[in-house]
């Protein structure tokens, strides 16, 4: 039966006034504590990029640094630039990074692999640790990679555990002394609902189970506080929030209380005791370090930690505080602006249970977001009907949502979007 946590109470939602017009939107950027973030990115001219949900604008330094990796860490030291330049404890450097984003300490972080192989690893790892528990819980709709990670792991284990799959609110009344694992990703990534990572915690910590976070949508965007929470495990990517380039490495947390116990399934040389010693058998390295596996991707890795250097001065409150600014304003426009353009918002209304995007459903989302993208406005659209717009609190203003907002307006004022040529489905949607 479902296990009992301490209730504790509820944080009100943030209220405030936002621009509505032009100059007030302009105004609200000049004393913005974040202006001058959005000036060390590159963003092309013409463009409104709402998209740093799926991928981040590049930061201006990062050419820069890629240049000296390739030019003379790599043409010149060659080989001793593992030692000379650092590239051995990348994984460890660009973890503490991470580390104060999301609420952890410095050695509870790894950059390494992708979310997909990190969730693997650390879901394998956390039905080891809870012998005699059966249950493996998650949310249907959720990001299709965790899914499969956790129907492939189920079904690779000779005794199988059950994966059960619930509605959201469902969940924490579904934890019971039977489950060994819940897994949730903590900003959804269609509709940007935002789960109650302390209270889902603590009732599965109620329950002796173990919790496991996918911070993707969430890392950069919004202030996490897994350690605070009692959390026991997360991964996450670096090329959303995080601004670390197309493709670049996910890291792994666990909480340092499970370091002794973990036994993650894939051995690589890098998470070896001794790696250049050589030797025939595994002895896997102490503390979280033996999650690492293969060689690091330096380029990557490189690219994700000047990424992350633009984060060293932001209090992360003040980040949360204008994410949930621009995306109420962004709703409230665009419910002023199309009333009557068949928009029903899919994201939560309540700014505290929303992340850093806006999601609106329409049966012609598709061809809305392509015309959308022909006018500079860069979102995106998940199927069957979703458009999604992402709101980097470090470059997007709110003279950005202003405009944004204004040339939706136009594209279904005059059903620009009713193009053939906005019809035509893209490999990447």
């Amino acid at each position: 039966m479902p296990c009992k946590p301490e209730q504790k109470n509820i944080k009100e939602p943030t209220v405030t006034a936002l621009p509505t017009t032009l100059e007030e939107a302009r105004a609200r950027d000049a004393r913005d504590p974040l202006r001058t973030s959005r000036d060390q990115f590159h963003i092309p001219a013409d463009t409104i990029y709402l998209d740093g949900n799926s991928l981040g604008c590049m930061p201006k330094a990062t050419a820069a640094r890629l240049r000296q990796v390739v030019e003379q860490e790599w043409a010149e030291g060659l080989i001793r630039s593992w030692n000379d330049a650092d590239w051995i404890n990348l994984p460890q450097r660009v973890g503490a990074r991470i580390a104060p984003l999301i609420g952890a300490e410095p050695d509870e972080v790894l950059m390494t692999d992708s979310t997909s192989i990190n969730l693997y690893k650390l879901a394998a790892a956390a039905v080891r640790m809870q012998p005699g528990r059966r249950r493996i819980i998650t949310e249907p709709g959720n990001f299709p990679t965790d899914r499969y990670i956790l129907q492939g792991l189920a079904d690779s284990l000779q005794e199988q555990p059950e994966l059960v799959t619930l509605p959201a609110e469902q969940i924490a009344d579904a934890i019971d002394e039977d489950t060994a694992l819940v897994m949730l990703t903590h900003v959804h990534y269609k509709s940007g609902r935002l789960h109650d990572m302390a209270a889902i915690t603590q009732q599965a910590r109620a329950c002796g189970a173990l919790m496991l976070w996918d911070l993707s949508h969430s890392a950069g965007a919004l202030p996490v506080d897994l350690n605070g929470c009692g959390a026991d495990m997360a991964v996450g990517c670096g090329y959303k929030y995080l601004n670390g380039g197309p493709g670049a490495p996910a890291f792994a947390w666990v909480a340092k209380r499970h370091h002794e116990r973990l036994n993650q399934p894939i051995w690589g040389w890098f998470g070896h005791a001794s790696p250049f010693a050589m030797s025939d058998d595994y002895v896997p390295a102490e503390g979280l370090r033996q999650v690492l596996t293969g060689t690091t991707a330096v380029l990557g890795a490189s690219a994700l930690e000047t990424g992350l250097v633009l984060f060293a001065d932001i209090d992360m409150a003040v980040l949360r505080r204008k994410s949930q600014q621009l995306t109420q304003q962004f709703i409230e426009a665009v419910e002023r602006r199309c009333p009557k353009a068949g928009f029903e918002l899919a994201s939560p209304r309540d700014p505290e249970m929303r992340g850093s995007q806006v999601s609106f459903h329409h049966p012609e989302g598709y061809a809305i977001m392509q015309a959308l993208i022909d006018r500079g406005v860069i979102g995106d659209f998940r199927a069957p009907d979703i458009i999604r717009f992402g709101m980097a609190p470090l470059y997007v203003g709110f003279e950005d949502i202003h405009n944004a907002v204004e040339i939706l307006g136009d594209i279904m004022d005059y059903r620009h979007w009713d193009d053939p040529r906005y019809r035509q489905r893209n490999a990447v949607t």
